[in-house]
């Protein structure tokens, strides 16, 4: 046999060897996780398992290194080496023994030579959970983090050399607000000109684009514009303030890990020599910041590997640009592109639907999505007579299908905007639907929480001024608003850190009586700050909860609120110590960090409750029954995406992203006539309807007349509709109609407008939640409020009309 025939042979049986562990996946797939080599372009459409492929990928370079993509043969192997190798592959099945992993590795990757960044915590805990499920303890190593926790572990390293302190604290969006705020007042700015929100996202582009705010000032004063050269101005003074806390906030981490690596080059070494493997996920939503890092990381060996899909690119407003995803071939040349276009989620006709809406973009790689999972149910397309309508159809679906066995999480209502929720909440609260709104009040931005962690963070940063202002007299501790404007002064005068000049404030003649006060807090904050570095977190943790007086105060007050209050803040303990079974580096400054940089998709459970949220808020998760509402012209698309071609291409890949959350039932609903903001309108049915296939719809409702594509902008009242005619209901769907509605659009099996004879005692039984009796009816309007305990599902509180076609008399 001749060198160049083993060779070929050896490298042949080796990469099948390897492909053997990975048979379970498809064809495109497998060579996904076998390209380890180089950059590497993959375009994993909705559903196409792309986690799988990375975890796969992840422990092929783990286990294998370059094995399944080098050319090259071990220096010592034999030939009785190839024909064991070639006879484990002739077999086509088993676990390799230590003699095939020898054989088949080629440079194994340490874990920690292995980044994968992706934008969610969620997503990267996964990750290392099911990596160190397939290969043990030793993955958790991986650097599998969200682009902001990945930097800010960089600078914990490394901020010291740009001049800050590695003790540094993170600024949520809250934060950055109120510091933003408070540079608006001290530049005597009226904050209705000067939203600081607005000045802040003026801030963040110009952060992306890496711009100073010495920079971004003489760009603004070139322009002329007396607005732009304000806003520089405050630009200016919020980062002044934030690096005299040692504060960064979102955009800061990412600045500066860029800053670093491009700026001094043995830090770019470091990283570049430790990372032999780059993995980004969710390419398609990175900015222009991120984008340079991944590059910076890197370096000249080329090993990145970004996953994405350019039709799921639905995050401009937040900076993401689509010509990153785009223009990744430009960037690296000759770099391998795959394509993942078989879905596990979605049935046939879903799937035909999403491929029919998003192909009228331009701005696309191009890739369609198929499954062997059958074509499923129609989508059905709903015209209702008003927003009210709207959502007693949707109650009524999700009532129907529980009463089939189904779960109340099985169903997800998705809504262009906030706003959209209320008239959706109204009717699952009539009918007693448990449900949750993904987006409303996160566990962290509760009051209380704020302020314990408040208090961790000045323990653990001092000088982090803004937290320090929020806790000072939290509980009341005598420190009123004037006596902390003193301080602030002394502190400003003299240049020195808040907590510094309370901690002497005994040395201020100005501060008087109060000046004990302020030390006493001081006292305390260095204390804990000392028990900090020995005591474990959560026994700190205790010890801050008893020093402060935070959780005594709530305890005194003995009212429901403060007490849930308080329940809240002991329920904070529970996150420090899952963060300890988490984390093998704990410290205060790395849970501050990961609490700082959770998300609400962090935050979902298991809990059986109907899901509200905006479809911004639905990617990434799936469910066996989506209800796409408000799908017309003016609200999906919006008003502002009209006209505008790329603005209306992110609003088609948003309609993409909606529908393939879809498992099995889809619904998109659109209403003849709709309230929002205080103002009804007609509006057509939105394009996106008309861009599905007749033959994959099946219509309910009302049947309005095809729009023309493109349809006009949002109708105006008082002009004809595009509804207009007479409206023709078609199936039987809400539960109640309302009592202002014209008779046309009553709903076939609602309830006359009398009220349903319900009386105390009465013994019933509901669709879904079984035999009760009734134990009040509470007169209330033209209804009535009944109060039923349920036998197995206990008391609920359901609108007597509403209930009417799910109750039963016994």
């Amino acid at each position: 046999m001749t060198e160049q025939e083993f060779k070929k042979r050896y490298c042949k049986a080796r990469r099948e060897a390897i492909e053997l562990e990975h048979m379970k996946l498809n064809p495109e797939q497998r060579r996904a996780v076998l390209a380890t080599e180089g950059p590497l372009l993959l375009l994993a459409g909705a559903g196409s398992g792309k986690t799988t492929v990375l975890i796969h990928r992840i422990a092929n370079l783990l286990r294998y290194g370059r094995g399944s993509d080098s050319e090259e043969v071990p220096p010592r192997a034999t030939e009785a080496d190839l024909k064991y190798l070639e006879d484990y592959v002739r077999k086509g099945k088993g676990e390799p023994d230590e003699r095939i992993l020898r054989l088949c590795a080629v440079e194994s990757a340490p874990p920690w030579s292995i980044i994968a960044i992706t934008f969610t915590n969620k997503a990267a805990g996964e990750l290392k959970e099911r990596l160190s499920r397939m290969l043990g303890a030793s993955a958790l190593d991986v650097w599998a983090f969200t682009f902001h926790a990945a930097c800010a572990r960089i600078l914990r390293r490394e901020i010291d050399r740009l001049g800050y302190s590695r003790d540094f604290t993170i600024y949520d969006t809250d934060d950055g607000e109120r510091v933003m705020k408070a540079v608006v007042r001290d530049l005597n700015l009226d904050e209705k000109t000067f939203p600081p929100k607005q000045i802040l996202a003026h801030v963040s582009r110009a952060k992306d684009r890496r711009l100073s705010p010495e920079e971004y000032r003489e760009e603004c004063e070139k322009s002329g514009d007396w607005r732009l050269i304000r806003f520089a101005r405050a630009y200016g003074e919020y980062q002044k303030r934030l690096r005299e806390a040692n504060a960064l906030d979102f955009d800061d981490i990412i600045l500066h890990t860029v800053t670093l690596l491009s700026r001094f080059e043995e830090v770019r070494s470091y990283y570049q020599n430790k990372f032999r493997y780059v993995l980004i996920d969710e390419y398609q939503d990175t900015n222009h910041l991120q984008y340079l890092l991944a590059s910076l990381l890197t370096g000249s060996r080329g090993n990145i590997c970004v996953v994405g899909d350019d039709d799921q690119s639905i995050y401009r407003f937040r900076g993401a640009t689509i010509e990153n995803i785009l223009s990744f071939e430009d960037q690296y040349p000759g770099a391998r592109v795959i394509r993942l276009e078989q879905n596990y989620r979605s049935t046939g006709r879903i799937l035909e639907a999403a491929n029919a809406v998003i192909g009228h973009n331009l701005g696309r790689k191009g890739k369609k999505l198929w499954c062997d999972q059958g074509p499923g149910r129609e989508v059905t397309v709903y015209t209702a007579a008003s927003e009210h309508d709207e959502a007693r159809y949707v109650a009524k679906q999700i009532i129907d299908g529980v009463a089939r066995g189904e779960n109340w999480r099985d169903h997800a209502i998705l809504y262009r905007m906030n706003a959209q929720s209320r008239p959706m909440e109204y009717a699952l609260k009539q009918n007693g639907i448990p449900y949750r709104i993904i987006g409303g009040t996160r566990f962290f931005d509760r009051a209380e929480i704020k302020d314990m962690l408040s208090y961790l963070c000045v323990i653990n940063n001092p000088t982090d001024t803004l937290r320090l202002k929020r806790i000072i007299n939290s509980p009341p501790r005598g420190i009123g608003a004037r006596t902390l404007e003193t301080a602030e002064a002394i502190a400003l005068t003299l240049d020195i850190p808040l907590f510094q000049a309370a901690a002497q404030a005994g040395s201020y003649p100005e501060l008087g009586k109060a000046s004990a006060r302020l030390e006493a807090f001081a006292r305390t904050i260095s204390e804990l700050r000392e028990l900090s570095e020995t005591l474990p977190l959560p026994e700190f943790y205790d010890a801050v909860l008893e020093r402060s007086g935070y959780l005594a105060a709530l305890e005194t007050k003995g009212d429901v609120e403060s007490q849930g209050r308080a329940e809240n803040v002991r329920e904070l303990r529970s996150s420090i110590v899952n963060y300890l079974e988490n984390d093998p580096e704990p410290s205060l400054g790395g849970f501050l960090n990961e609490i700082a940089l959770y998300t609400d998709l962090d935050e979902m459970t298991d809990e059986n409750s109907v899901l509200l949220m905006t479809m911004h808020s639905a990617k990434g998760l799936e469910f066996p029954n989506v209800y796409l509402v408000g799908a017309e012209e003016g609200v999906f698309p919006g008003m502002r995406s009209i006209g505008e071609p790329e603005e209306m291409e992110e609003e088609r890949r948003l309609c993409y992203v909606a529908i393939t959350r879809a498992r099995e039932r889809l619904f998109i609903t659109c209403a003849v006539q709709r309230t929002l903001f205080g103002f009804t309108a007609s509006n057509r049915r939105s394009r996106f309807v008309d861009e599905i296939p007749e033959a994959l719809v099946l219509e309910e409702g009302y049947f309005p007349p095809k729009s023309d594509n493109p349809p006009p902008a949002a109708h105006t009242p008082g002009t004809p509709s595009a509804f207009s005619g007479t409206p023709r209901p078609v199936h039987s769907s809400a539960p109640t109609g309302r009592p202002k509605e014209k008779a046309a659009f009553r709903q076939a099996g609602a309830p006359a407008s009398g009220l349903p004879d319900f009386r105390k005692g009465d013994m019933v039984r509901h669709k879904v939640f079984g035999q009760g009796m009734i134990l009040t009816v509470q007169p209330m309007g033209g209804d009535a409020l009944l109060e039923i305990a349920f036998d197995e599902k206990g008391t609920k509180r359901l609108m007597a009309k509403t209930a009417a076609p799910y109750l039963t008399k016994l």
